[in-house]
């Protein structure tokens, strides 16, 4: 009999899905009440909101993903790491 591999849904996996999808309706409902303006930041292009937002999540997988493989420190430290990234990015980026 072939065995299916599932997600493990834990609390912290939930969280953090659920924070993702809030993010994207909010990100929306600001866009749609106020239009974002292409700007340069720091980052070496120009971005609007969704743009910093979609580099942001994808950069702080990649911190997460580092940390897992470099480091037995736990994983709520790569997390809040991430995030401060994430805020960086969306407001300077």
């Amino acid at each position: 009999m072939e065995s299916l591999a599932w997600m493990a849904w834990t609390t912290p996996v939930a969280i953090f899905f659920s924070s993702v999808a809030l993010m994207l309706v909010g990100m929306t409902l600001w866009q749609i009440k106020s239009p974002s303006i292409a700007r340069r930041g720091f980052l070496p292009l120009t971005t609007t909101r969704g743009d910093r937002l979609f580099l942001g999540l994808l950069s702080a997988a990649y911190i997460n993903l580092a940390w897992t493989g470099l480091t037995d420190l736990h994983q709520w430290f790569a997390a809040g790491i991430a995030f401060v990234w994430l805020l960086v990015v969306m407001r300077w980026g």
